[in-house]
């Protein structure tokens, strides 16, 4: 279980920002992972895991407490019980993109759209990422994690994570604790084995963010690389020489609100219904019977609103920043708040309540934020 010379979490995290942790471990395999986190949580100490630092937002000061890199890889592939499918399960640390690549290569549908999105395999699950309508809920079949509260290892099907919009029971939301406090060792995800063929693409987010009609047909390879091309339009590819790009990806959520409360915003606002969960078994107590079962309930659907739109209409343009600042959106991505050139935590944070409060006077909405935020306050 190497311990390394703690590094600079700022040289460790997409957005730039973070102070020297007091101790820092190094994890290359499974077993080195559950060996460190189980010695950590005996100590009581503070801790988190980092592996690709692509969805952190990490405060100045020096964090008093123990940061585990999850440095472990590989793949593997399995049969699956499905004909037309199989399995592949990836180590925690492996990079996400790697494994979209290698999907990709070996003709398995269900990942593509999500090409180019920065970290690692097991920060997928906790956040349940997802582009152009494909996300981790639709081909995930189960993470092995170890439970900080028993330090077991198990095996958790997908069914039991709470996979919802950008949100697990493993998600530590912003101003809450996660519902479970654990920590993924490996995912296992069942992907289509449709190979390197062209195909109609069922999604119609997808299609439209890729000028597709339902009658085109298109390669995994195609897709792959279209998406990558889009997102790099974005500045959502990570690059050393493009500070657009040194960002946490979307700063905010895109929020689901109420229909009701849909209705208050412009017709301009784009919105996405979101699907309603499915209602509840109605038990009837025997005593109270009376042979006729009530109409079941229904009401509208949720809506998902663009987070990004409502900043832009709240007066605040891609490239906005204070005089002197060295914190500002992005100039290709009204969504993503961006370190222009060593800004500090406090710069962006900044930056992002002020971000809050304009589109909350506009629209009376609080815009919630995407990444996890240690050691810094909205």
């Amino acid at each position: 279980m190497p311990e390394i010379t703690p590094i600079p979490l700022a040289q460790l995290t997409t957005l730039r920002t973070g102070g020297v942790p007091e101790r820092m471990i190094d994890a290359l395999s499974t077993d080195e992972l559950v060996e460190a986190l189980r010695d950590v949580w005996a100590t009581g100490d503070e801790w988190f895991v980092l592996g690709g630092g692509s969805n952190l937002f990490v405060g100045d000061d020096p964090f008093e407490g123990t940061v585990v890199r999850i440095l472990t890889r590989g793949i593997e592939r399995l049969p699956s019980p499905r004909p037309g499918f199989a399995r592949l399960r990836v180590a925690a640390g492996h990079d996400w993109d790697d494994l979209v690549a290698v999907s990709v290569s070996e003709g398995l549908a269900g990942l593509e759209a999500m090409s180019g999105i920065p970290g690692t395999v097991g920060a997928a699950p906790v956040q349940n990422i997802g582009a152009y309508g494909q996300e981790t809920v639709q081909t995930l079949v189960e993470v092995e994690l170890i439970d900080e509260t028993t330090g077991e290892v198990e095996t958790v099907p997908a069914a039991d994570l709470g996979l919802g919009f950008r949100t697990s029971v493993l998600k530590h939301h912003y101003g809450s604790v996660p519902a479970r406090r654990a920590v993924i060792l490996s995912a296992t995800f069942e992907l289509a084995d449709v190979g390197h063929g062209e195909r109609r693409i069922a999604g119609a987010q997808l299609r439209g963010a890729l000028g597709l009609t339902e009658d085109d047909t298109v390669s995994l390879a195609w897709v792959r690389e279209h998406v990558l091309a889009t997102r790099a339009r974005k500045g959502m590819v990570l690059d050393d020489a493009d500070p657009d790009t040194h960002s946490a990806g979307s700063f905010f959520q895109n929020a689901v609100v109420s229909a009701s409360f849909a209705r208050t915003l412009p017709d301009a606002c784009p919105r996405w219904p979101v699907a309603p969960d499915l209602d509840p078994v109605v038990v009837i107590p025997l005593s109270a019977y009376d042979g006729l079962v009530p109409a079941p309930t229904s009401r509208e659907s949720d809506v998902k609103v663009s987070a990004g739109w409502l900043i832009e209409n709240a007066g605040l343009r891609k490239g906005f920043r204070f005089p002197r600042s060295r914190a500002g959106l992005s100039t290709k991505h009204a969504l993503a708040l961006t370190n222009r050139g060593n800004a500090t935590a406090t710069e962006l944070a900044e930056l992002a309540r002020y971000i809050q409060s304009r589109v909350a006077a506009e629209f009376g909405l609080v815009l919630q934020p995407e990444p996890v935020l240690i050691g810094v306050e909205l």
